[in-house]
């Protein structure tokens, strides 16, 4: 039993050296760093100045604004992508002969490269482009440079992560419908329950763990998001898309180490603290469900 127990736990050591040396060290240094002045200026001198770094980041207001734009992308994505995803999900679980070729359609922007995408994009909000051609089929007749204006930027940005991901969302809805046995829909039905009664009553309260997965997964994704507005957009125009993500690169290729450092650290606690709070609520719902 004892050699037994010691090769079970030496299969554990190559995952736990690599866990630990891509994330936990980070993490600590990080953490560290994040209370000195370390810059590229001096890279092999720094001393620790405490929060300095802390009262210097929440003091930008352009730091300030790159929170609330995160906030308004991780939330109105999130919303948008579960709620298109579990109507996507309602209509392909009916039987219908193309359902397979529409679902693998739908779930195919979500294997695509990010750069890829933003090249598509750029290309459909450009002065002239097709979103402009759609918007002449319906009576707009005036030309916007959509990505370089600071109204319209991040809601392009916004728009281009939920036609991404409402694909992946919707396969995560198919799988917990596909999980819930009919014989309570046909109980209802029979005892005289309407197609939205048996939706709310019945799909939506059993479908509870498809809600917390999609939400926390969405929500974590919206927080950290970086890719999508770097490619895109780069933060601009101005700071009008400017992320936590993207403002923390900014400040990292700037050569401010440091202050870099702490901006991950308040993103990280962010992160944890949001999705942690949130995830509390909806498994309390799904117990009660």
């Amino acid at each position: 039993m004892k050699k037994k127990g010691n090769y079970s736990y030496s299969l554990a050591v190559p995952a736990v050296v690599i866990y630990t040396g891509l994330f936990v060290l980070p993490m600590i240094l990080c953490f560290i760093t994040a209370f000195t002045n370390w810059n590229i200026r001096d890279l092999y001198h720094f001393s620790f100045n405490g929060l300095e770094n802390f009262v210097s980041i929440f003091s930008d207001q352009f730091f300030l604004l790159a929170i609330k734009n995160t906030l308004i992308f991780a939330v109105v994505t999130t919303v948008f992508k579960v709620a298109a995803g579990l109507m996507l999900a309602l209509i392909l679980t009916k039987p219908f002969k193309t359902r397979n070729i529409l679902r693998s359609l739908l779930y195919m922007p979500a294997v695509l490269s990010t750069v890829v995408i933003g090249l598509v994009f750029t290309a459909f909000f450009e002065m002239g482009g097709m979103w402009d051609k759609i918007l002449g089929l319906l009576g707009y007749s005036g030309n916007l440079i959509w990505l370089g204006n600071e109204k319209t930027a991040l809601w392009c940005v916004i728009a281009t992560e939920i036609w991404q991901w409402s694909g992946f969302t919707m396969m995560l809805f198919i799988a917990g419908l596909q999980g819930i046995s009919r014989d309570y829909l046909e109980a209802a039905q029979i005892d005289g329950a309407s197609s939205f009664q048996r939706f709310w009553k019945i799909t939506v309260p059993l479908l509870a763990p498809s809600f917390t997965i999609t939400i926390i997964t969405n929500l974590i994704g919206g927080l950290k998001v970086f890719d999508k507005v770097y490619v895109l957009t780069n933060g601009g125009p101005g700071y009008a898309t400017q992320v936590l993500g993207t403002y923390v690169y900014k400040s990292f290729s700037a050569g401010f180490l440091g202050k870099s450092s702490a901006m991950s650290l308040v993103l990280t606690v962010t992160v944890c603290i949001i999705t942690l709070l949130i995830n509390r609520q909806l498994v309390k719902r799904e117990v009660e469900a």
